[in-house]
């Protein structure tokens, strides 16, 4: 039995423009639904399903106003192989295998953040990343318009899990902004072939190295990949219930 959630024609819609590393404007489709401090959800590979409405639906529930953005792919239902293809061809926004520097669709994610913070008025905003879209919430962090950030089985550069999409100045950025605005949090499956320990390893040299726990990072028990969404299991003392509860707490403690 399907659990309900709100369906995505009952969320306000909008378009959001602007410009990627020199390139011309990009859009995309926004969709958003609540009342409260705003948070902006980025859709993983799998898109935007039943699974991350209902993930939407928790944050509304909590007080928050969500923002999701449509970045690739059918919305209302997921489609791995396909949006793995449709992902390969936006070229422009993303890359994939890049180690040592983020995608230009941060840029964009940066703007629309900033956007979504002065047109509500909010002192700044809460993100979540999710597989493809993990690493950009460690990036996103470091932008003065981001308060709270949670990078949920950060996959990318895909080819490489001992290394991190972003430069060397995004890093340095987001230890500063994560020193001053105090730890994000990070999450994986034990036994996840996408986003493994080796990542988490460099992560954690990369943040934490001076002693310093600028990133939480938590690893759940079993083989599963998506923590928030698609594995996510609705049960009392669940390991992914208690993430999403961690997650609830973290964005009331820096968005309220």
């Amino acid at each position: 039995m399907s659990i309900p959630h709100t369906p995505i024609d009952h969320f306000n819609r909008s378009e959001f423009s602007s410009q990627i590393s020199g390139e011309q404007n990009v859009s995309h489709e926004i969709y958003s639904r609540g009342v409260g401090p705003p948070v902006v959800l980025i859709q993983e590979l799998p898109g935007i399903g039943e699974e991350t409405l209902r993930l939407a639906d928790r944050l509304v529930d909590r007080g928050f106003e969500v923002i999701l953005p449509h970045l690739f792919g059918p919305i209302g239902k997921t489609s791995m192989g396909g949006n793995l293809a449709r992902v390969f061809c936006m070229r422009k926004e993303f890359s994939l295998f890049s180690a040592n520097r983020s995608s230009p669709i941060v840029d964009w994610l940066k703007a629309l953040c900033n956007e979504v913070r002065d047109s509500r008025g909010a002192s700044g905003v809460g993100v979540i990343g999710m597989c493809l879209t993990g690493n950009f919430a460690i990036s996103l962090i470091g932008d003065d318009s981001v308060l709270a950030a949670v990078a949920s089985q950060p996959a990318m550069p895909l080819h490489k899990q001992n290394a991190l999409h972003m430069s060397d100045a995004e890093i340095s950025r987001s230890r500063d902004a994560l020193d001053e605005k105090g730890p994000m949090l990070g999450f994986r499956f034990k036994d996840d072939k996408a986003c493994t320990a080796k990542k988490f390893e460099c992560i954690h040299e990369t943040f934490n190295n001076d002693g310093k726990e600028r990133i939480k990072l938590e690893t759940l028990p079993g083989k599963g990949h998506s923590v928030l969404t698609l594995d996510f299991v609705d049960e009392d003392r669940q390991p992914t219930r208690e993430a999403l509860n961690a997650v609830l707490e973290y964005f009331d403690q820096k968005l309220n």
